[in-house]
């Protein structure tokens, strides 16, 4: 599947009013996973669980900068993700169901924010971009 010039250029319009807001869009997504599928906090037992939590954002600006940094890669999405992929598969054994999960959650943040700009086409472009940002992130768990 590849992004159509539409599709690239909705992806990165709004990831200019993305990026300043990385670590509370980022921790509003986390939460809401946390929140809606209590089991992916498995893997962060470390972290200072609790909503808006400084863990959170840092980790949720964290997940957002990624994402980020493949809007501004998206004709070498596997150059871009390899290390995480790699670490995400191999070291942290993450469930590849989880990115699913967590695009959906992201979504809704950026719908709720940015209702403007998220349009069904807006929208179509992220669906699109994120299958494919966890079609690499899960292709070394086989």
């Amino acid at each position: 599947m590849t992004l159509s010039a539409s599709e690239k250029a909705a992806i990165l319009s709004l990831w200019t009013k993305i990026a300043p807001q990385v670590n509370d869009l980022g921790g509003e997504a986390l939460d809401r996973l946390f929140l809606s599928f209590p089991e992916t906090q498995n893997y962060f037992s470390h972290f200072d669980l609790t909503p808006g939590s400084a863990d959170i954002k840092a980790h949720g600006g964290k997940v957002l900068n990624a994402l980020g940094s493949a809007a501004n890669h998206l004709d070498n999405l596997a150059g871009n993700l390899s290390a995480l992929s790699d670490l995400h598969a191999h070291n942290l054994r993450v469930d590849p169901r989880n990115f699913e999960l967590l695009s959906h959650t992201i979504q809704v943040v950026l719908a709720s924010h940015f209702p403007q700009d998220f349009n069904a086409e807006s929208q179509a472009a992220f669906d699109k971009f994120f299958s494919e940002v966890s079609a690499v992130l899960t292709s070394k768990h086989r």
